[in-house]
């Protein structure tokens, strides 16, 4: 069994064609289709189901697949390792974030560390907080960049807090309430809001803010990401609340402090297990120790 052709399966995996996954792959579909036929007949079992119209995994397939991922990472870190001794920071930096991430600068960060190290192949995913965690523990992201409800501390991963903060109020122009300095949490209680899916850490902080308050509010609009719930609030559909940090993002909006408000806090998280040398330049260029040497934060 070689890596090139678990590379090949993991690209008609994702591709879900083989067409596809050869120009990924940079090699004619003949070829690619050969070295996963030999495959298929060394394991003993089919690997995919092919059609006119699609080609899918077998449950073979499925089973393959996340250990095929593991080797080819494997060999990955093993190359970067070596590089690393030679020193050279080379191989692949995985990032994800929150929309709201305010605490750093991270287009910034990205940028000067590509710079620095240019044989890093750099990815980011945005998402929430938890799917974040959860990915950082399963090894798909290197680092995360969460915003977590006071007190919520993100399990099975190494962490720092980055920073803490309030939400405010931010309203469409021309809302009767813009102008206004400081509102109570029960006066926004009559507003529909634009908010995060129940079930996210972004709507936790909210909700347990309100629920403290003893007020029910409606949440009108369940939204993903940051820029389609700016643009909702915009057209006066609704009110959202946003990380007090994060409003120079927004300057057209007016925002508005609130009595009692909703506190979250930023952090930064990353793996139990020792990180590749991509990730830990990366971490060492946001001042956090590497997992395991003096200073670093304990799971």
């Amino acid at each position: 069994m070689e890596l090139q052709q678990m590379r090949y399966v993991v690209a008609v995996a994702e591709t879900s064609n083989f067409t596809r996954a050869a120009e990924r792959c940079l090699v004619v579909q003949s070829a690619l289709s050969h070295q996963i036929a030999r495959l298929e007949r060394e394991l003993g079992a089919k690997l995919f189901d092919r059609t006119s119209r699609r080609v899918r995994l077998t449950p073979a397939g499925e089973a393959f697949l996340p250990a095929a991922r593991q080797a080819l990472d494997a060999a990955e870190r093993a190359r970067a390792e070596v590089a690393a001794a030679a020193g050279e920071i080379r191989g692949r930096l995985a990032v994800g974030a929150i929309p709201t991430v305010a605490a750093v600068d991270l287009p910034t960060a990205l940028k000067r560390f590509h710079l620095r190290h240019r044989q890093v192949r750099i990815s980011l995913r945005s998402g929430a907080s938890d799917e974040l965690t959860e990915r950082v523990r399963q090894g798909t992201l290197d680092v995360a960049f969460l915003g977590l409800p006071v007190g919520v501390r993100p399990k099975g991963v190494r962490g720092r807090e980055l920073a803490r903060g309030e939400l405010v109020a931010a309203v469409a122009p021309g809302h009767p309430l813009a102008g206004t300095e400081r509102v109570e949490l029960r006066r926004l209680s009559d507003e529909p809001f634009v908010d995060f899916p129940p079930g996210t850490a972004a709507r936790a902080q909210t909700d347990e803010a309100f629920a403290a308050a003893g007020v029910r509010r409606e949440v009108a609009f369940e939204v993903t990401n940051m820029d389609f719930m700016a643009r909702l609030i915009r057209q006066g559909l609704g009110i959202g609340m946003l990380p007090a940090a994060y409003v120079p993002e927004l300057p057209d909006l007016p925002v508005l402090r609130v009595r009692d408000a909703p506190a979250r806090m930023e952090h930064l998280v990353w793996s139990l297990f020792p990180p590749s040398p991509a990730a830990a330049a990366f971490l060492s260029a946001l001042g956090v120790p590497a997992a395991g040497s003096p200073g670093s934060p304990d799971p």
